[in-house]
């Protein structure tokens, strides 16, 4: 990034930038966690990662969620739990809805993301996140298990497991849950182009490459 001539730092434009808002605790963003980031190599944007958590959103402005999982259609259920395998089979992702622990509470590790974003390596820990629970059922609210996925991707688990009860730290994480709700966001992943340009879900993905060339003119 480039400076200005009283050196703060260019803003970024955001035909350039994909805002992706995330929770691990969701499926759905982790197929397009994994999806988007080889369309944003090929455009060569920049992806502005923005942890949040879903819960408080479902709670406000989405709380639809929390009765389909109590009395949804069984049949739609069903027809849930065989998409996600599709895309998963599709991604080459190994995905499976945790058989001991679901939903999970991922505030620990969503505010491990917020921490780790400014080194350079939220996107090695949230792989690894993702991986821990949609893959292996380890339970990502252990500081145990946090402080394993820290040390996978080479990270001071000890600075880490600190760092996260760090004021500064959840209320970057509150701000950025109460920004997608005030953005019209109900749900994770939620990704903005171009500034106002809202798309929701890993199958949108085609739509969201496609705006990133319509931006750029």
């Amino acid at each position: 990034m480039g400076a200005g001539h009283n050196g703060d730092p260019l803003p970024i434009d955001p035909a350039s930038m994909i805002e992706f808002y995330f929770d691990i605790s969701s499926p759905w963003t982790y197929l397009a966690f994994h999806n988007v980031q080889p369309i944003a190599r090929e455009l060569d944007v920049r992806i502005a990662w923005k942890p949040i958590l879903v819960g408080g959103i479902f709670n406000s402005v989405n709380p639809g969620v929390y009765e389909f999982r109590k009395h949804g259609a069984p049949s739609k259920q069903r027809y849930h739990e065989k998409d996600l395998a599709d895309w998963a089979r599709h991604t080459g992702l190994a995905i499976r809805f945790p058989p001991t622990i679901f939903p999970i509470n991922s505030v620990k590790a969503m505010r491990a993301c917020i921490l780790l974003d400014k080194q350079g390596k939220l996107p090695e820990f949230a792989r690894a996140a993702f991986e821990a629970y949609w893959a292996r059922d380890e339970d990502i609210a252990s500081d145990d298990v946090l402080a394993a996925i820290c040390r996978s991707v080479g990270v001071d688990a000890g600075a880490v497991i600190a760092g996260i009860g760090e004021s500064a730290v959840k209320d970057q994480l509150r701000r950025n849950t109460d920004e997608l709700i005030e953005r019209g966001g109900f749900g994770s992943p939620t990704m903005f182009v171009n500034g106002t340009d809202m798309y929701f879900g890993n199958d949108r993905l085609h739509l969201v490459r496609e705006a990133l060339l319509r931006a750029r003119g």
